[in-house]
């Protein structure tokens, strides 16, 4: 039997395995947004979550192998397939693994815009509240603001989506004001 952990197994994992307050944060925003997603397609919103918490519990301790070492812990703890899935599809590295849900499109297309609408909140006297999706698109596109974002990567997940990225930007904006 598969398991989907609970909001606060995936948590207490998360603690576990990332102690960098950044990569902590980071994840948080993308299960939120996860979360919300879910919800717009009528999914099992704690799937979602724990997916979003879970999705680079790798990364800090191995970012070169990231997120094969995930992979093997879900498997070898009996997560669901669906989430496994997921965090393979989200990994930019080849070959990739082609996203089969919406969890796994969402997830692509959430992941680096989180990081770079964090960013962008931290340029702002009120953080995310006011922002527009406008202002955010154009930071989206000036290639030295968070050069390290992979812009390419949030089209990727837009376009798997069927969305437009202004309102994915806006989508956002409006859960990470919430």
């Amino acid at each position: 039997m598969e398991i989907i952990p609970t909001p606060q197994e995936a948590e207490t994992k998360l603690i576990e395995y990332i102690k960098e307050p950044y990569l902590q944060l980071h994840s948080r925003m993308v299960a939120k947004a996860m979360k919300a997603y879910a919800n717009k397609y009528n999914e099992d919103e704690n799937l979602w979550y724990v997916t979003g918490l879970l999705h680079d519990l790798d990364y800090e301790q191995f970012p070169n192998e990231h997120p094969s070492r995930s992979l093997e812990w879900f498997s070898k703890w009996g997560y669901d397939h669906r989430l496994i899935h997921a965090v393979a599809a989200h990994a930019i590295s080849m070959p990739r693994v082609k996203p089969e849900s919406n969890m796994a499109k969402s997830l692509i297309a959430i992941d680096e815009l989180a990081g770079l609408l964090y960013a962008y909140s931290l340029m702002r006297p009120d953080g995310f509240k006011g922002m527009e999706a406008k202002s955010a698109l154009k930071k989206f596109k000036d290639k030295a603001f968070a050069a390290k974002i992979d812009r390419e990567e949030i089209k990727y997940g837009v376009n798997e989506l069927g969305i437009d990225l202004k309102e994915h930007i806006s989508n956002l904006i409006t859960i990470y004001n919430e």
